[in-house]
């Protein structure tokens, strides 16, 4: 495979990955919005999405590339599934608490009392909000990935697009 067609096939993945997880947090905005319009308040986070997806899909490509170990390999698939998740999900969580403490790091006298400060204010629920739809989207595109793994090249693509089998005769014996 040449420079081009591996440069074309990352963009491709990228995009992919992006728009995944941009229709995850696009949701998380959209609920937000309408949430917060209840008490008429007004929340502009549409922008960010794009952004925040494209910074989560390529970390998790290249991560996607970081082996877990030879113990991992020898189990079920749903072992590298839920382990990649609640690592990539802290990753996240750890990221979240960082942003919030470094954007009140002049309010609260430092990034010390910052990040004190997040755990004791209304905006940790706002980080354990974002977590947890994160961390859904993280499970989601982790058990993809092993489908997409096992299916091989364009199989998931085929598999979405192809119509449903019919049902097993399996059911019909009983």
């Amino acid at each position: 495979m040449n420079f081009q067609q591996k440069l074309k096939n990352e963009i491709r993945q990228i995009v992919i990955v992006t728009l995944y997880f941009a229709a995850w947090l696009g949701v998380l905005v959209v609920l937000k919005m309408l949430i917060l319009a209840e008490y008429r308040i007004e929340f502009y986070g549409l922008s960010l999405v794009l952004i925040g997806a494209l910074i989560l899909a390529k970390v998790v490509l290249v991560l996607e590339h970081v082996p877990l170990g030879k113990w991992i390999r020898n189990r079920p698939a749903l072992v590298d599934v839920i382990l990649r998740t609640v690592l990539y999900s802290l990753g996240v969580l750890i990221v979240l608490l960082i942003e919030k403490a470094f954007d009140g790091r002049h309010q609260f006298g430092g990034f010390g009392p910052s990040l004190m400060a997040v755990f004791q204010h209304a905006d940790i629920y706002h980080v354990w909000v974002n977590a947890i739809c994160l961390s859904g989207a993280l499970l989601g595109y982790n058990m993809l990935f092993v489908v997409r793994r096992y299916l091989g090249e364009g199989g998931l693509i085929k598999l979405f697009l192809s119509p449903l089998p019919e049902e097993s005769s399996a059911k019909e014996e009983r």
